[in-house]
């Protein structure tokens, strides 16, 4: 049936007699009818991907496309006089996800279905999302930010499990989001909530009584833990997570004739980071009320868990204390004790126990009694192997392995740029779409100036796009014949926003020199802070006032101009990537386990300065030294510092005139003047009596390599064969590959 006649069935009138509203409404049932004719025949075995985000973006034009209804849709729309961009307008994005985790989730869920894999994704229906981003006074204020209407992509199942607690219990609701594959199967998204939860508790931007948990549990992703009643939040809600997950994964193996013994043969569990990490125990708890003995369940479980690392940073790798544990999970901790014994028992070391100073560590759990350990690019994993989990790799060796992470291409280039997908079909056909290594049939045309020039053309066309959009929802004027320079990530002090701006600042006060860029240049940042993470927003603080003053400097605002969009997600990055001239991966060399959204810039035609850490190295190897800028010191050298405690940042303050000079800017009367005193001054002093994350030391080579990139993008026609290397390398960077290699060493589907 056309989406007309679905339509007038649905209202009893056809499109053109329709409101927009009207019509999304209707569009989306009509996805999921569509999606649903493609469900999965259930397997025997399945993939159960449980993680506590899944950044899903808008799904309308995702979905059609990927079922194959985009263009007849489109042109259905076009004949009524009705757009299908308009209508996107009206689609709320889910409120899911925060980053590069929760976007890794999604693009897997789609891969999963697109290779037709028996896998479904467990997770939460967060209220109210992480939360919307607001500039006031130049600060980043937090607001409630929800998106759940009578009429969205979750649909209420019959499927209810009640989950116990220390004292009380909850009953829960499964409620399921299609995940339409590419001209190939829908698979499900199992999102879990609870009747009782309140939102008219939250006030005062997002404040609300952590302790009321029936009421708060599924309200916010990562509650702010800044205090004890919000980190027993995130165990309440992660063993809810769990637990409903652990509950389905029976439930579902038993209906499919499993005896439980044989769990393995039917259900495999990748636990994305750390946070599901207590469906071990929950597991292993149920099997034995459901008749196995603590042996037996304990042997059963540790075939059917995998672990995916995605931090190198300690803090990440969380670790709970005990008396939360028995508040919160009280029938859990006998069988942590247990697995903690059997360890502590057999290998007498304390530095991979999972019961340690009082704290239950978690990832220790998922290494000892899972298949598999994977890190997310070919360096995280070797720094794994190589240190931060050396003790657990000398047991095990056999369950590291690496898996670098990839993207949905289709989503980043047949949605988000249309005119560049459009482009390379004419020149190499259509096959990319499905085998993404086929975009390598690119690099016979780069030197053919005439299509080299049809790449840059497209870019500006894109810049233009982005200018528009910026301009209509956030009131923001940029020039599009500026280069665009991008940085868009968590804000977070290893990622190094901070160095972005003190690049910024010494720009400013060259400009005031008279050493004039070649041409504009336009710095936007795109970020989150979460709330409790002081020194991420004293930089969102430092950025936004840098915005301010270099925006009113009639000397430097011709030539320089500071962005930070807000509330960034999906959208936004929809319409950034494909704009960007140079994307900042400037994260600490050893820090970042992948990043993702180098690998979105890379198939867009964007060229990276970084360092080489994370997926950078293996970019770097595709694209080689003359289509990458790479700076910094190396992940060995930053390692060496960290173990010998060598590291003094003063030391780089004071011989350096340049850095002194943009430090001390800071807390400047130019900056105080639309700034806050002790924003200011606590950024300041964390960086000249700390830093960290050593932007220091890299600071002068950056610097130099930023000016050496801003250089290369004036020889244009060299600049558009840096972009096609760079697309036509970004292959490899495809979460389909990613999910092969993952169902080929771990899952076995």
């Amino acid at each position: 049936m056309k989406v007309n006649e679905y339509i007038k069935v649905r209202f009893g009138r056809y499109m053109d007699q329709c409101t927009n509203e009207e019509i999304y409404i209707g569009l989306l049932e009509f996805i999921k009818d569509a999606a649903g004719k493609k469900e999965i025949k259930a397997g025997k075995k399945k993939l159960y991907y449980i993680s506590a985000e899944f950044l899903i973006g808008k799904l309308l034009s995702n979905n059609l496309i990927n079922l194959g209804l985009y263009d007849e849709v489109k042109a259905e729309l076009e004949a009524c006089g009705k757009s299908l961009a308009e209508i996107e307008e009206i689609e709320v994005e889910p409120s899911l996800g925060n980053g590069g985790l929760g976007r890794l989730a999604a693009c897997f869920l789609d891969s999963i279905a697109t290779l037709g894999l028996n896998g479904d994704g467990v997770g939460l229906a967060y209220h109210l999302g992480l939360f919307k981003q607001v500039f006031e006074n130049n600060l980043q204020t937090e607001e409630p930010n929800p998106w759940m209407s009578k009429e969205s992509w979750m649909t209420k199942t019959d499927r209810t499990y009640t989950v116990d607690f220390g004292g009380f219990n909850v009953k829960s609701r499964m409620y399921d989001i299609d995940v339409a594959g590419y001209d190939s199967v829908t698979t499900k998204l199992h999102l879990f909530d609870v009747d009782t939860v309140d939102e008219t508790i939250v006030h005062d931007g997002i404040e609300f009584d952590k302790s009321q948990f029936t009421k708060n549990l599924t309200l916010f992703l990562y509650p702010d833990d800044s205090d004890d009643n919000g980190r027993l939040l995130r165990v309440y809600q992660q063993y809810f997570m769990v637990s409903n997950a652990a509950q389905l994964i029976l439930d579902e193996a038993q209906e499919k004739g499993s005896n439980l013994y044989d769990l393995a043969d039917y259900a495999v569990i990748q636990i994305n980071d750390t946070h599901p990490s207590m469906v071990i125990p929950e597991l292993i708890r149920l099997l034995q009320i459901r008749g196995l003995t603590v042996d037996e369940a304990i042997d059963v479980v540790s075939k059917c868990t995998a672990y995916t690392n995605h931090t190198i940073l300690a803090e990440a790798l969380e670790k709970w204390p005990i008396d939360f544990m028995m508040k919160a999970v009280p029938q859990l901790m006998p069988i942590i004790r247990e697995l903690h014994n059997r360890i502590h028992k057999k290998y007498k070391n304390e530095k991979i126990d999972i019961i340690r100073d009082g704290l239950v560590h978690m990832a220790h759990m998922d290494i000892h009694y899972g298949i598999s350990i994977n890190g997310v690019a070919a360096l995280h994993t070797e720094i794994l192997k190589d240190t931060e989990l050396n003790d657990f790799y000398k047991i095990y060796p056999e369950k590291f392995n690496n898996k670098t992470n990839g993207i949905t291409f289709r989503r980043w280039l047949i949605y988000s740029n249309p005119e560049l997908c459009s482009l390379i079909e004419s020149l190499i056909g259509p096959g990319f779409k499905k085998d993404a290594t086929e975009l390598k049939k690119l690099e016979n045309f780069m030197n053919d100036d005439a299509v080299v020039q049809k790449f840059l053309d497209v870019k500006q066309l894109r810049k233009t796009v982005l200018k528009d959009y910026l301009q209509k929802t956030q009131g923001i004027t940029i020039d599009d014949n500026s280069l665009y320079d991008i940085q868009i990530k968590r804000l977070h002090e290893y990622k190094r926003q901070q160095m972005n701006a003190l690049y910024v600042i010494n720009k400013y006060f060259e400009i005031k020199e008279g050493k004039k860029p070649a041409r504009p240049i336009t710095v936007i940042f795109g970020a989150k802070a979460a709330p409790a993470y002081v020194i991420a927003k004293d930089i969102i603080h430092l950025i936004l006032c840098l915005s301010e003053i270099i925006e009113k400097d009639p000397e430097v605002s011709p030539y320089l101009k500071v962005v930070m969009v807000e509330n960034y997600n999906v959208t936004l990055a929809e319409k950034l990537i494909p704009a960007c001239d140079l994307h900042q991966q400037i994260s600490l060399a050893s820090k970042e386990a992948s990043g993702t959204s180098n690998m979105k810039f890379m198939l867009n035609g964007a060229i990276a300065i970084g360092t080489d850490d994370g997926a950078n190295v293996e970019m770097h190897q595709f694209v080689g030294d003359d289509n990458i800028f790479i700076f910094g010191e190396d992940s060995d050298t930053v390692i060496q510092r960290y173990a010998d405690g060598s590291y003094c940042s003063k030391d780089y303050y004071d011989k350096d005139k340049k850095l002194k000079r943009a430090v001390d800017f800071i807390i400047s009367h130019e900056v105080l003047e639309v700034g806050q005193k002790e924003n200011l001054e606590r950024l300041y002093n964390e960086l000249l009596n700390k830093d960290w994350f050593m932007t220091f030391p890299d600071f002068e080579d950056y610097c130099a390599c930023r000016e050496k990139a801003y250089a290369a993008f004036e020889d244009r026609l060299s600049w558009g064969r840096k972009m096609i290397k760079n697309i036509a390398n970004a292959g490899f960077f495809s979460s389909d590959r990613t999910i092969a290699q993952y169902n080929e060493d771990i899952w076995k589907l």
